[in-house]
């Protein structure tokens, strides 16, 4: 673990901002600070932000109660707003000289023209085919997916030292838990993140992502119902459906439905995968995101699907700052693990 300086994993998600900042301690991370904030209603669309303002406002508040004490931070953007692809390079070439050639060659691989793109590459290992090449991985996002981010940032007085892909940060964030999970690391497994809108589908299979799938799916879903019903604000519908106080007939009537609306949502999603892979089982799943908390919610996946589930917590072997609230980020944790991953950006 290289100490690099301290950068903020700020994790900006459809329905709020999430934070987190980790030290190491000895040979054990350790949570310094962290938080969530709610985001103006449609500040940010599908992963895209629609409201600079909203959400740089947004994380000033953060900041105020969080009280981190660096001021980088490590961000991503979604896994559709970026196109990947592995290509084969001589494996003497210096890195300027692998990327003019990249930029000379961008046209074959990305269909957008290269002003309008950032593009980042990284040499991934040696060549399987070819000992003299090596497999280089490109990455391009759209410049304005990143300034966006960006520009919400420096609002809210950081800088955005690194900008990520959300796959990226869950695959290293996983990384922190998956010893604990019976099958280890050899297992292929199913990280279901079930945001506000978006649920997303990674498979890991020797600790490397291989598969994505993202699906109009989330806990909106399971607000809006609650906030129809009891005819609530969708304010006060999200606050109770966290806290707890909705009538007795929340659980049969709203609750029960939801969660039988998830396991349809898993189980189709693995349906893709085996159709599309060599696969036709995952050894284990793991609930992430904000619905991931909810009470229950495994157990029930878990006997309809007939695969152990896990609900993530990448803090399991992680210390805490006394000002830590260890009861308020384990029930946050399902939710951090994309924060969780940029901020382990610190130590790469």
């Amino acid at each position: 673990m290289k100490k690099n300086a301290s950068l903020l994993g700020l994790d900006i998600s459809s329905t709020s901002v999430k934070l987190l900042e980790l030290s190491v301690q000895g040979d054990r991370y350790r949570v310094e600070s962290y938080g969530v904030e709610p985001l103006p209603q449609n500040a940010v669309v599908e992963k895209n932000i629609a409201d600079v303002e909203g959400v740089g406002e947004a994380v000033s508040r953060l900041l105020a109660r969080a009280k981190p004490q660096s001021r980088n931070a490590a961000v991503a953007v979604a896994g559709s707003a970026v196109i990947t692809k592995t290509i084969e390079m001589d494996a003497d070439l210096s890195d300027d000289e692998r990327e003019s050639q990249i930029r000379l060659e961008a046209d074959q691989y990305i269909p957008y023209p290269l002003d309008e793109i950032n593009l980042d590459f990284e040499v991934v290992g040696p060549s399987p085919a070819n000992p003299e090449r090596v497999s280089v991985l490109l990455a391009a996002s759209r410049t304005e997916n990143i300034e966006l981010r960006v520009d919400s940032l420096i609002i809210a007085g950081l800088t955005a030292k690194v900008v990520d892909v959300e796959a990226y940060a869950m695959e290293r964030a996983f990384s922190l838990l998956v010893d604990s999970l019976p099958c280890g690391r050899e297992g292929t497994v199913a990280i279901i993140d079930i945001g506000a809108t978006m649920t997303t589908m990674n498979v890991v299979n020797d600790g490397k992502i291989i598969y994505t799938r993202e699906q109009l799916f989330g806990g909106r879903q399971l607000t809006e119902e609650i906030q129809r019903r009891y005819g609530l604000s969708f304010e006060e519908a999200g606050r109770l459906k966290k806290e707890g106080g909705l009538p007795d007939d929340y659980e049969p009537e709203v609750l029960r439905p939801f969660k039988e609306a998830v396991v349809q949502q898993v189980t189709r999603s693995l349906q893709f995968f085996f159709s599309s892979s060599q696969f036709n089982d995952v050894d284990h799943i793991l609930l992430a995101g904000g619905s991931a908390s909810i009470a229950g919610l495994s157990q029930v996946v878990q006997e309809k699907i007939g695969t152990p589930v896990t609900v993530a917590n990448p803090f399991i072997n992680m210390s805490f700052a006394p000002q830590i609230s260890a009861a308020a980020i384990s029930n946050d944790a399902p939710a951090l693990m994309i924060a969780c991953g940029l901020a382990l950006r610190s130590f790469d």
